[in-house]
């Protein structure tokens, strides 16, 4: 590991992550298109200005520096640029991608087969294009991340709000305290180019999630859903081994205990 760390797009997981690596890296910068607006609670000489599409910002990003890219990465013409310019294959790299880069599997059987790393991905999409680009020729490590939840980012408030129902398919779901500590270890001792699938391992339905709200805190969703897809349920075999390579295991794999401590906060997001 470098002594620095740079965090690349620094958003929600950023401001978990942030913590944790101070305790492992001497510096710890954060990245945004308007550092000074949105980085409030970074320190000044932490934070720096960088954009994708703006080239003259590419040069802001340290020499000796591993790299947690937590943002899309497309275009691929832009990633490509990016990525060779400030020479990615020589520096540590964790990509944060995304699980619906897997293609929707195709059985009658429910529920749907457990889908692991080597599961197709649809290489059509922009953004798996990029991570693709950099897990193969960079040999960054791509983390495949669920639905990420945790403070000021309720799943309760998503019925409430009617922004998910009731219905069969099946979501996977990430703490953000959990993802956080995941991503360190791979800084740490990830395998370089290689996938990791992020999730508490609990695959369930929006129907059981939905009606456990209702049945203990009174909460229901006002949308009325026809969502007839089966959803996926990720395997994390490879997660759980990263972990316990890195001396970390999952905390929030109780979801309705965690929510139940997400509780006494207001409603944002």
């Amino acid at each position: 590991m470098s002594k620095l760390l740079v965090i690349l797009g620094a958003g929600y997981t950023a401001r978990v992550v942030r913590p944790l690596a101070a305790e492992r890296y001497s510096h710890v910068f954060a990245t945004s298109r308007d550092p000074d607006g949105h980085l409030n609670e970074v320190p000044p000489d932490l934070r720096i200005r960088f954009d994708l599409n703006q080239h003259n910002t590419w040069k802001n990003i340290p020499a000796d520096c591993d790299l947690l890219w937590c943002f899309p990465a497309e275009p691929l013409d832009l990633v490509q640029a990016f990525a060779e310019t400030i020479e990615c294959a020589s520096r540590r790299l964790v990509v944060l991608g995304s699980t619906s880069a897997y293609l929707p599997g195709i059985s009658d059987n429910y529920p749907p087969p457990w889908i692991d790393e080597t599961a197709s991905i649809d290489e059509d999409r922009p953004r798996v294009q990029g991570e693709e680009y950099l897990r193969t020729h960079c040999h960054a490590i791509t983390m495949r991340v669920a639905g990420i939840y945790g403070p000021r980012r309720n799943p309760l408030t998503w019925i409430q709000r009617g922004r998910v129902g009731s219905s069969h398919k099946f979501v996977n779901l990430i703490h953000v305290e959990d993802l956080a500590e995941a991503c360190l270890a791979a800084l740490d001792c990830g395998v370089p180019g290689e996938i990791y699938n992020v999730s508490d391992g609990m695959p369930r339905t929006w129907e059981e999630i939905c009606r456990t709200a209702h049945d203990r805190w009174g909460i229901q969703s006002t949308r009325k859903t026809d969502d007839n897809s089966m959803g996926k349920r990720l395997a994390i075999n490879k997660l759980s081994s990263l972990l316990k390579a890195g001396r970390k295991a999952l905390v929030h794999t109780d979801l309705y205990r965690s929510l139940d401590h997400l509780r006494s906060e207001p409603p944002t997001t």
